[in-house]
């Protein structure tokens, strides 16, 4: 019997995918998404061939920084952008080893801070050698036992690392900054008690600065104990009765230890800079950074008058820090150099002409190098 005008149109209940068909799909897409993976690595290989004729290298910061740009703008979600570069960082890291076998130097042991930076960097296709000193990190490149070295350059709580600026002293012009890892450093009490019964406390210097509020406050019973870096604190930590580590939540997972207590810093966006160190500096971005080192008279006036034409030549400084040499024989009194950070590229013209005439009022003046800037990374 037909319907009158006036009645409705039945609707149409759309019926709910089954998981069966949802797996099938997911399915499908892997099977694409392996073949395209191949297809890439084809091309990474062909492009590593084609560095070796030209006597490229295999790895460029900037060509890497470039690609997780591109990959995290072209997504529209849902994945989150940290997800993405986390997937395609590993994706270059592997391909990346099929052009050739890299080996990076880092402060060890394994799940140290500076390892972490070095796998945020480089990721976990590559070698990371852990050496036992910065001083260690800066001869195994200088030596070429590796392509690239990662050691700390500043922290926002302590600033300077001197052990990484007197190695720039010492080696000058043997090792240049070739990038910069910018990790946001948040610190757990790991240990196998409880806090309470915590009498022990070990980390590497800088990490117990970092935390120390959190630590007097907390933990007014417990010795500091400072140790070559966050990593041992944690395996001193798993063998010791009432002893307990301040490192990464990373560093306590390795060593079976329980998060006590988790971002313990004091300053909540507490940050460490690292210099990721090879033979020479990184090609020209337009979004660059250069590290410089001045060694200036010791007399009145001299930095001012020094820096004076980065501001006349409108060349912003993000970054300066002294350093003392030793002593002035002449009056008894320290010397210093002054290392600075300044946006652009060494090879930039305008940074070229302003560049001479700083170093016309020093007496010495170093590039330690030029690199993309980068972004801050989570630990």
């Amino acid at each position: 019997m037909p319907r009158k005008p006036t009645e409705p149109e039945p609707k149409k209940v759309a019926r709910a995918p089954s998981l069966a068909s949802l797996r099938t799909e997911i399915d499908r897409i892997d099977k694409d998404m392996v073949g395209l993976l191949n297809r890439r690595a084809e091309l990474a290989i062909q492009i590593g061939q084609v560095k070796r004729a030209q006597g490229l290298d295999v790895w460029s910061a900037a060509r890497e920084d470039e690609v997780l740009t591109k990959a995290t703008q072209a997504s529209k979600g849902p994945l989150p952008d940290e997800t993405l570069r986390l997937i395609f960082r590993e994706l270059m890291s592997g391909l990346r080893a099929l052009q050739r076998p890299m080996r990076v130097a880092c402060l060890g042991p394994k799940y140290s801070y500076s390892h972490l930076a070095s796998v945020a960097k480089f990721g976990e296709a590559v070698e990371h050698v852990p050496v036992d000193s910065i001083a260690a990190v800066f001869e195994e490149v200088n030596r070429r036992h590796v392509q690239f070295g990662i050691v700390p350059l500043e922290n926002s709580t302590d600033g300077r690392v001197a052990d990484t600026l007197d190695m720039f002293k010492s080696l000058i012009g043997g090792v240049k900054i070739r990038a910069e890892v910018r990790l946001r450093v948040h610190h757990c009490l790991l240990g196998k008690g409880e806090q309470g019964l915590v009498r022990r406390v070990y980390s590497k210097a800088q990490a117990l600065s970092q935390c120390r509020n959190w630590l007097g406050k907390n933990l007014p019973q417990a010795v500091l104990i400072p140790v070559v870096s966050t990593a041992a604190a944690a395996e001193l930590a798993s063998r010791e009765e009432f002893a307990a580590a301040v490192a990464s939540r990373a560093a306590g997972e390795a060593y079976h230890l329980n998060v006590l207590a988790g971002n313990i810093e004091d300053q909540p966006h507490n940050l460490t800079r690292f210099a990721v160190i090879s033979e020479k500096s990184e090609s020209r971005t337009g979004k660059d950074k250069t590290t410089l080192m001045l060694r200036l008279p010791n007399m009145a006036g001299a930095l001012v008058k020094a820096i004076a034409p980065l501001e006349k030549n409108g060349v912003n400084m993000t970054w300066i820090e002294s350093f003392p040499t030793s002593e002035d024989p002449k009056n008894g009194h320290p010397t210093y150099l002054f290392f600075l950070d300044i946006e652009g590229h060494a090879e930039d013209l305008e940074i070229q002409k302003t560049l001479e005439l700083v170093r016309k009022r020093c007496e010495r003046l170093e590039i330690l190098g030029s690199y993309p800037r980068s972004q801050c990374i989570e630990d």
